[in-house]
């Protein structure tokens, strides 16, 4: 047997020679490297992805700045989005005055609170200088060095050092509504034509967003002033002081039926009435209305416990028209020898909170009738409870106090909390705190009445004896 060769090449015994591996065809003059082509393929899908990103960023960034309905809150969401997608360091948007030719307002952001105290008493820009081209020009403007400008006007003084901008008007209905300035990448790079179309692109749904925030304002402000409309300004009610907010739910075009009243009876009593009328819309609104000034009359005339007012008013109303089921609590404040007392029923609502002159809060709970609306049959109670002199009675709707994440307790809670720690104000500024600063989400209309005791005692005026003659 032959032995095995060590050499590579050789081979043991007879056969065929082996052949050469076959070779590619190459064209002329082309050379593979692979390092490099994977190199240039990576690049390309990094350029992808990039711009995968920054649409994606667009298309979020579109969808936050439309999701805003408050204006002042959509101008300056407008500004740290452009931030966001460029990676600016300051951002500003100039809003025009109508006449088109200086700057009214100026949102900034991005500067620090060190740059905002040097800057304090500063008046804002006006659209002189470099920020003024756009105010002629409204195109997109890129500047890599603003000193070097021949349109600089210069920074006032304590303004942080800025070199780089780039500029975007923002139109509104094919009108220029305002400018869009982004300055300082972060990279230290000058902003390119990316980044000008990335916010060009911004500033389309910028328009639109401003445009919706702006009829979304109109909406609001006539719903709120026909709410206010349909409710009573209230007389002098001496001795006793008297305060009232109203305030319409944060939905567009959402009329409430929230409602308040309060008078001096013909019994020298003082009369007040707090409802809510289930439902938001024109029909709810209409509603409070009928109810509302029934219940009035009613009070005036009749001079009977709070219960036999209700029971009437809602036999009156199931009667003669259908209405949704309302809330109400109606209560009188009468003299007596050694201060007030309230007398009240509710028909389905939350009772008054009460706040003695030493800040304790005290919630009126009682056995509650059922809401207008539901049935006549039933027996309403009414409650009695003496009020010390000094005292603020409160009287709200759910809309004060109903938050979606809490429970309707948590929010009576810090609603009395609140109270305790503001009822010293000035009555009127009381209420406002209250309203400013609710417990609830701000869902739903709301409407307060707060009432302070007066100090003395008072007795019943002696009428003047009839004429048997009459």
């Amino acid at each position: 047997m032959a032995a095995l060769s060590e050499q590579e090449g050789e081979r043991e015994g007879p056969g065929p020679e082996p052949q050469p591996a076959p070779r590619l065809p190459q064209a002329p003059g082309l050379r593979l490297h692979p390092d490099g082509e994977l190199e240039r393929i990576g690049t390309q899908l990094r350029a992808l992805a990039d711009a995968k990103n920054r649409l994606q960023g667009l298309l979020d960034a579109a969808l936050a700045i439309s999701s805003e309905l408050d204006l002042p809150a959509v101008l300056r969401r407008i500004v740290t989005t452009a931030m966001d997608l460029v990676g600016a360091r300051y951002g500003a948007l100039g809003v025009l005055h109508e006449s088109g030719e200086y700057l009214k307002e100026f949102i900034t952001a991005g500067l620090s609170e060190e740059e905002r105290a040097a800057l304090s008493g500063v008046p804002f820009p006006h659209g002189r200088g470099v920020l003024g081209l756009l105010i002629h020009d409204p195109e997109p403007l890129r500047v890599e060095s603003i000193p070097a400008h021949p349109s600089s006007a210069g920074f006032p003084p304590g303004h942080p050092p800025m070199r780089t901008l780039l500029g975007v008007a923002i139109s509104v209905r094919g009108e220029i509504y305002g400018d869009l300035y982004l300055s300082e990448r972060h990279d230290g790079r000058p902003f390119d034509r990316e980044d000008e179309d990335i916010v060009v692109a911004l500033a389309g749904a910028a328009g639109i967003a401003i445009e919706n925030a702006r009829l979304f304002g109109q909406v609001r402000e006539s719903a709120e002033r026909f709410q206010r409309l349909l409710l009573p300004t209230l007389p002098d009610l001496s001795p006793f002081e008297a305060a009232t907010v109203y305030r319409p739910a944060a939905q567009p075009s959402r009329l409430g039926g929230d409602w308040y009243d309060a008078m001096v009876l013909p019994d020298d009593t003082l009369g007040v009435a707090i409802g809510d009328v289930g439902g938001h819309d024109l029909d709810a609104a209409a509603a409070m209305a009928r109810i509302h000034s029934m219940l009035r009359a009613l009070l005036y005339d009749r001079r009977t416990p709070p219960s036999e007012v209700l029971v009437q008013l809602d036999r009156t109303l199931q009667a003669t028209a259908e209405i949704p089921v309302t809330t109400v609590c109606l209560a009188r404040v009468e003299p007596h020898e050694t201060g007030w007392v309230l007398h009240w029923s509710t028909a389905g609502h939350l009772p008054p909170l009460l706040i003695t002159p030493d800040l304790e809060t005290t919630y009126l709970d009682a056995e509650p009738g059922v809401p207008l609306g539901v049935n006549t049959g039933i027996e309403r109670p009414d409650h009695a409870r003496e009020v010390p002199a000094g005292s603020i009675l409160l009287f709200f709707t759910d809309g004060l106090v109903e938050h979606h994440a809490r429970s309707i307790d948590e929010g009576m809670t810090a609603l009395a909390d609140l109270a305790a720690t503001h009822a010293e104000r000035p009555l009127k500024e009381f209420v406002r705190v209250l309203a400013d600063h609710h417990p609830s989400d701000g869902q739903d209309d709301m409407a307060l009445l707060a009432l302070r005791v007066p100090a003395g005692t008072r007795g019943p005026e002696p009428k003047p004896p009839e004429d048997p003659a009459v």
